[in-house]
């Protein structure tokens, strides 16, 4: 569930966040104008929150006056994951899950994406799985699809409010269609519908809800509960 504030929240705290936010996901060194412009924010503002940033080490300018992280934002992730064992605890588990040969993904949501932090395919060593993709879109994800179900139909309608939703073409109440029954049966099973043609089967993991672990590949409806089961105790593993 999406956490209401009890007071008025702190705006600029706010922006500084999404300006932060904004420039780790961007593929490479992005400009001031160009960084507000997708932020649909005011360029002298964001300038400003910038210069703060690089001030303090979180980003730091090119020699072409662009904009990247900086040392102090792999110093605050380096941080989170540290204080929060999640790495630890996770990483042993995953790799056991391997042994299915699928796809092994573990992801948070952020807004409407899914931040993938360990995403390893059949093949690869576990190390490799470590931050290999970025931000995707959660509609298109079966992480995303049951950390979506955690929320509550109101939220997720004014999380897409007047926009397209991808692979949801029918608009919102079909994807409120799907997460309704992603949390009768306490899981998702998502069909990607590309040249790969496989399935997503997803669980949640912790009390409360903080992230989604999941196995994709060609997965026969046969073989769901099986995959549910070993999701489930690795996710119980992981607390």
């Amino acid at each position: 569930m999406r956490v209401k504030p009890n007071a008025q929240p702190n705006q600029s705290l706010i922006d500084g966040i999404l300006t932060l936010q904004a420039l780790a996901s961007a593929p490479e060194p992005i400009g001031c104008r160009e960084l507000a412009r997708q932020l649909g924010a005011n360029a002298t503002r964001v300038n400003r929150l910038l210069k703060t940033l690089a001030y303090m080490g979180i980003v730091r300018q090119t020699s072409d006056r662009k904009y990247t992280s900086g040392p102090g934002m792999h110093v605050l992730a380096a941080q989170s994951l540290f204080a929060s064992g999640l790495i630890q605890r996770a990483l042993p588990v995953l790799e056991r899950l391997r042994r299915f040969g699928h796809t092994v993904a573990m992801g948070v949501l952020w807004n409407d994406s899914v931040s993938y932090l360990f995403h390893a395919p059949p093949g690869i060593e576990a190390a490799r799985g470590l931050g290999r993709i970025g931000l995707l879109p959660a509609t298109t994800s079966g992480i995303g699809i049951v950390l979506l179900s955690q929320l509550q139909d109101e939220d997720v309608r004014e999380l897409y409010a007047d926009r397209e939703i991808p692979r949801f073409p029918a608009g919102i109440d079909s994807l409120l269609e799907l997460l309704a029954r992603t949390r009768e049966q306490g899981y998702a099973r998502v069909h990607v519908a590309d040249d790969r043609d496989h399935h997503i089967v997803a669980v949640t993991v912790g009390t409360p809800v903080y992230a989604g672990i999941a196995m994709s590949g060609w997965i026969p409806e046969s073989a769901t509960a099986e995959l549910v089961e070993a999701l489930r105790s690795a996710a119980q593993s992981i607390g």
